[in-house]
């Protein structure tokens, strides 16, 4: 099973292998970090999304931890909630070095968890290193020389055309620092 296929897959490794750019930015469909859905001792994922694809996840962020690509970012959304979180080769590995970072957009209209159920997935997930179920919006992304910013920005209500936007939080990450923080 694989979320690319082999062709993007090897088109993907190849990109990564020969890119000279400060910044390398793959942008993609759902949440790519793992994602354990069952409370406690054991695990449960869901099929629709990378969790589904564990093995072809972890060749992909095993190629980028050999490969060494300039500052990779993985931009993502589909998942009704903000995310932001530290990519690892292995998940479950506490030891694990963090490769890239990924910001996941929320959607724009559609409900989310509760916050509490997002705090109890950060417990469960602790490469998650930030969540939000309850407000719609999207992340601003900027990217400078020396650093990446994402702002999380939130429209106020979602049933009014003349909403106010307001910003949630903003998260940057230093040129070759892997990992996000809070600022």
């Amino acid at each position: 099973r694989t979320m690319l296929g082999s062709a993007q897959e090897a088109w993907l490794r190849e990109g990564l292998s020969n890119t000279r750019a400060r910044w390398n930015v793959i942008a993609q469909q759902t949440l790519m970090a793992q994602f354990d859905l069952k409370p406690g001792p054991g695990q449960r994922f869901s099929n629709d999304g990378w969790d589904g694809y564990p093995i072809a996840r972890a060749r992909l962020l095993n190629d980028v931890a050999q490969i060494r690509p300039s500052n990779p970012l993985v931009i993502s959304g589909d998942v009704h909630c903000t995310w932001i979180a530290d990519l690892k080769p292995d998940f479950d590995d506490p030891k694990s070095p963090v490769v890239a970072t990924e910001f996941c957009g929320t959607s724009i209209t559609s409900s989310g968890p509760s916050q509490n159920q997002v705090y109890a997935s950060m417990k469960e997930n602790p490469h998650l290193r930030y969540g939000n179920g309850e407000k719609r919006g999207y992340i601003l992304v900027e990217i400078k020389r020396d650093a990446c910013t994402a702002t999380l920005r939130a429209i106020d209500n979602v049933r009014r055309l003349d909403s106010g936007i307001s910003s949630l939080a903003t998260f940057a990450v230093q040129n070759s620092i892997p990992g996000a923080q809070q600022t």
